[in-house]
């Protein structure tokens, strides 16, 4: 995806959250602030955008956004629980309506056994507490790819939220009356006489 089409999905997004009075916040730290860069690069985004959090480092993931050390020294700061904590943070801490959070390996060092170079984990929170997590293994694309990749995933998340909750399929609901089941009524065939009549004489 080009720069451009980077442009318009910000731009999708926020036309979509100006329509349904939403506010956004970020959280990154792989990306360093390209997602909240992509989207104030829109005129007009200040009536959407409310700040965005620049976690970079472990400390400033427990400073700025409240990440648990427990979860850092158990999980890694690269891992779906740190990715949630982060968004639950920085909803709790810019009093928003959206929040996305991206946490990852660009590359092209900082691999670890079963986090490779691209591996990118994101997560989204809504105020009335919907929550997502995404998982994307770009793979060595290059430090630059991935983070532009990542971008383009974050405005997907936060444009899979704007939306709102998906509206459950109605149940078509059958009348009592068209569960019973009425009785087969069969009808004897007519039997139709094969006898003569007898021919009367003159």
């Amino acid at each position: 995806m080009s720069a451009s089409e980077i442009r318009a999905l910000a731009r999708s997004l926020l036309d979509l959250c100006k329509a349904r009075r939403l506010t956004i916040a970020t959280a990154e730290s792989c990306t360093g602030g390209l997602v909240a860069g992509a989207l104030t690069e829109i005129p007009g985004s200040s009536e959407v955008v409310m700040c965005g959090f620049v976690s970079y480092s472990n400390d400033a993931k427990r400073e700025l956004l409240g990440v648990n050390a427990e979860t850092l020294a158990n999980f890694g700061a690269v891992s779906k629980e740190t990715a949630v904590a982060m968004a639950a943070g920085a909803l709790e801490r810019a009093r928003t309506d959206l929040v996305v959070s991206i946490t990852g390996i660009a590359g092209p060092g900082g691999a670890t056994p079963g986090k490779p170079v691209g591996l990118v984990h994101f997560g989204a929170a809504a105020r009335d507490g919907r929550t997502l997590h995404l998982e994307k293994r770009f793979g060595a694309i290059g430090r630059s790819v991935v983070r532009q990749r990542s971008v383009i995933e974050a405005l997907r998340l936060l444009y899979e939220l704007a939306r709102g909750p998906r509206a459950k399929k109605a149940t078509k609901l059958m009348p009592a009356s068209a569960g019973r089941l009425r009785p087969r009524v069969v009808r004897k065939a007519r039997k139709v006489s094969t006898r003569r009549r007898p021919t009367r004489r003159p």
